[in-house]
């Protein structure tokens, strides 16, 4: 694996060195890459133009997560920032020396990668949709392959970008963001082929919450009991990051797990709140962009909220509310107090 990752490390120290002035790019990529960017900015811009696409962002995101910190437990990946530090392959030769960034030291193992795992399902599904779109709207066999062979291209290049940013900011080795976006892509179409996520009772969205997280806490538990150490990375990553500042609680694999638990559990009761049973049937296109406009914005209000992580309990207690409401406005929330204001103004109108 050294040799492997001595590669890895090279090319991120040539991709710093001849790619340097599009740090600012890299960054902005990465940043957009997070599942933050799918729950907080996607997820209701689709929820209201394609219901079933914005169910579906949701469990592919959630499913390729969880599926993403099980693999990290499983693979236990060095990340590029830390392992040039800690390696003896160099011996008694120049070690390479890498550049640190804000968003450089994530705490968790670097195999697969979340990001590429993220975005490659993510797009994955927005493609396949408008691809279904197109269809269902008759497109002209020509016209409908150009589509394809544009849509394909876009997400090749965005996932390309992404990866390369995650190897420029020293966060991950090339192989791993390789795996991420192969098991991305795979967690995508598996997901997409399941119709009853589309249909699931609030008690289902519950058990699989439930169970998805007791299921990595006993596989966290159990690999405890065999002297496997999970949090050895957030000893490395506190060791050699340049930055104290730098280091994020949020990037810990609990606090990923009950942010995604959050966000599923939302969602189911979201979709099955009596508010949003007698909101759905609303299809005036006004009606979904306002939807829109005023979800992104009250989710931008919501995000600039943030809490201590002294506490670890209440820091993972309050990520998991957090998530859970911010899926219940778009769903619940603005589109039932909108149709209040809407039925207030006919009634004035009639008078």
């Amino acid at each position: 694996m050294d040799i492997l990752y001595s590669w890895g490390v090279e090319l991120a120290g040539h991709l710093q060195t001849r790619y340097s002035r599009y740090e600012g790019l890299f960054s902005l990529a990465s940043a957009v890459a997070d599942l933050h960017t799918t729950f907080f900015c996607l997820f209701p811009a689709w929820f209201y133009m394609r219901r079933d696409t914005g169910v579906r962002l949701i469990w592919v995101a959630v499913i390729g997560d969880w599926l993403n910190l099980v693999l990290k437990w499983v693979l236990s990946g060095e990340r590029p920032y830390w392992w040039v530090h800690e390696t003896q392959f160099y011996g008694a030769g120049k070690t390479p020396s890498l550049q640190q960034f804000p968003i450089t030291c994530e705490t968790g193992p670097g195999s697969p990668s979340g990001h590429a795992m993220g975005v490659a399902g993510v797009w994955y599904v927005m493609v396949t949709a408008l691809l279904s779109i197109a269809k269902e709207k008759q497109c002209p066999s020509l016209l409908y392959s150009l589509l394809q062979i544009g849509l394909w291209t876009l997400m090749v290049l965005v996932v390309l970008i992404v990866c390369m940013s995650r190897v420029f900011m020293a966060a991950h080795f090339p192989h791993q963001v390789i795996e991420g976006v192969i098991t991305g892509i795979i967690v995508a179409g598996m997901v997409s082929k399941k119709k009853w996520i589309y249909s699931a009772s609030m008690s289902k969205y519950l058990l699989i919450t439930l169970f998805l997280t007791f299921f990595a806490i006993g596989f966290y538990l159990l690999l405890k009991i065999v002297g496997v150490d999970l949090l050895w990375t957030l000893d490395k990553a506190q060791k050699w990051c340049i930055k104290p500042e730098w280091i994020h609680l949020d990037t810990t694999p609990f606090a990923s797990l009950l942010r995604n638990m959050g966000s599923l559990f939302g969602l189911g009761l979201g979709l099955h709140s009596p508010f949003y049973c007698g909101t759905k049937k609303n299809t005036n296109a006004a009606f979904k962009m306002g939807c829109i406009m005023i979800s992104l914005f009250l989710l931008h209000l919501l995000d600039g909220w943030t809490f201590s992580s002294d506490n670890h309990m209440t820091f993972y207690i309050l990520s998991f509310g957090k998530s859970a409401f911010a899926l219940l406005i778009p769903t619940t929330l603005v589109p039932w107090v909108l149709c209040r204001i809407c039925k207030v103004m006919k009634f004035d109108k009639n008078l």
